[in-house]
């Protein structure tokens, strides 16, 4: 099993920063890939970046050149740096972990984003 906390969500302005961040924890943590998921307002969750082992990293083309995806393999935790944010980058953000070997995925609870304009 893995648990997954997330953080950094909240209140921004148009054109503002965020970080997110979400630290694993588990047994068997050898991890594949890490990376978040947005799903606004009645719209389904949709891939916003993941990195994988070797630091590979996919982007949206919504997130390519304003956000930055990176992690922290010895404490097994992803980052989203989140720039020159949209209205539209509004939504909640969910962590997603696929384990290495199981190949099963987890989920983080969600943390809220909300760009004003």
């Amino acid at each position: 099993q893995v648990q997954l906390v997330e953080s950094g969500g909240g209140l921004v302005q148009a054109g503002g920063s965020l970080r997110l961040s979400c630290a694993a924890s588990g047994s068997e943590m050898e991890i594949a890939r890490m990376g978040w998921y947005r799903q606004a307002p009645g719209k389904q969750r949709e891939l916003v970046a993941h990195i994988a082992r070797r630091d590979i990293t996919t982007y949206a083309d919504s997130a390519k050149d304003r956000f930055i995806i990176s992690r922290d393999s010895a404490r097994n935790t992803v980052y989203l740096q989140m720039n020159s944010l949209k209205v539209e980058d509004t939504g909640v953000y969910y962590c997603n972990v696929l384990r290495r070997w199981f190949n099963d995925e987890y989920w983080g609870q969600g943390t809220q984003v909300i760009v004003s304009s």
